[in-house]
């Protein structure tokens, strides 16, 4: 099967990526190399996909010309987005890479003489301050970023209820991992432990609790629906470890990995930032026998071997 990609020189577009061409499909990748990811970084990772088969088209997608720029695939997994809460980040470019993008491809994918599958990878930040409920529960986002998120998934789910295009949702929990973003949670601690310098921890977030979810099982999860697609379109899944685990625990964790204890620097804690997160996966685990299998320790082990072997070796 032919599939392409979005967002795919990212964290979990990467890891996608290697799944799908592991499993046999030809995949096409798309990514804009948006300087919120170190570009370095990504270029690396664009590399490493182009030499198991992935072919990468540098693609902004909503400022291309669509139709022109992309191949006509049977599937298509949309994971380019902006991402993350940050201050810096105002809403109007949330808007941009989030809705706008999105809707660009939409657009083009309906048009084609096939539609494709069309899955999106949402977040558990669209349920709000705690993600703890079923796919059921209304949503709550207290951030841009799971305000535009949700919007996004509710207009792919649209074009699906107007019939123009078989589309679906999987709302991802705290993905972790080798090639996590610099700016996320355990690379950021990871590296000042690596560096022996000052982590900045957010006022309370030691003791906010999430479903800190390998990449592997993220990905397990999006890839689970071509094999169930009738039971997966205009569906909304959550994709995510069923366990969770304060902050405090897991960054005691990566310290007895690490073999150093941390300096912590308080910092004001995030606007709109989660409380607590917990996968309810029941629905996925049914409809399309997921099941994430990772242990955190086990996952947090991969992750600081990967930063050892690559992150510090790269300038933002």
């Amino acid at each position: 099967m032919k599939v392409l990609v979005t967002g795919a020189a990212g964290f979990v577009g990467s890891h996608l990526c290697e799944a799908l061409c592991a499993d046999g499909h030809e995949v096409v990748g798309v990514d804009s190399f948006d300087a919120y990811y170190p570009a370095r970084l990504k270029r690396r990772t664009a590399a490493e996909l182009r030499e198991t088969g992935v072919r990468i088209i540098p693609c902004d997608l909503a400022a291309a010309e669509l139709p022109r720029a992309l191949p006509e695939t049977a599937a298509v997994f949309h994971l380019a987005a902006q991402p993350g809460i940050s201050a810096s980040v105002g809403m109007p470019v949330y808007v941009r890479n989030n809705i706008t993008a999105t809707h660009a491809l939409l657009e083009t994918c309906s048009a084609w003489r096939q539609p494709p599958l069309f899955v999106y990878a949402s977040t558990s930040s669209v349920y709000g301050k705690r993600a703890t409920s079923p796919e059921t529960a209304a949503p709550e986002p207290t951030s841009y970023y799971g305000v535009t998120k949700l919007a996004a998934e509710q207009l792919a789910l649209a074009y699906w209820r107007e019939g123009r295009i078989p589309a679906c949702a999987m709302r991802l929990y705290s993905v972790y991992g080798p090639r996590e973003r610099p700016d996320k949670l355990f690379s950021k601690l990871i590296a000042s432990l690596l560096e022996e310098r000052e982590f900045p921890l957010h006022e309370g977030s030691r003791e906010h609790r999430r479903s800190f979810t390998y990449v592997g099982d993220a990905v397990a999860g999006l890839v689970s629906v071509l094999a169930r697609r009738s039971r997966g379109v205009g569906e909304i899944f959550n994709i995510g470890s069923d366990v969770e685990r304060s902050t405090g625990d897991v960054i005691d964790t990566v310290e007895r990995i690490v073999g150093r204890k941390a300096r912590f620097r308080i910092v004001p804690p995030r606007p709109g930032d989660q409380v607590e997160t917990r996968a309810h996966i029941e629905k996925a685990r049914t409809l399309l026998g997921y099941a994430p299998r990772t242990a955190l320790v086990d996952g947090l082990e991969r992750h600081v071997a990967w930063c050892r072997q690559n992150l510090l070796r790269h300038e933002a």
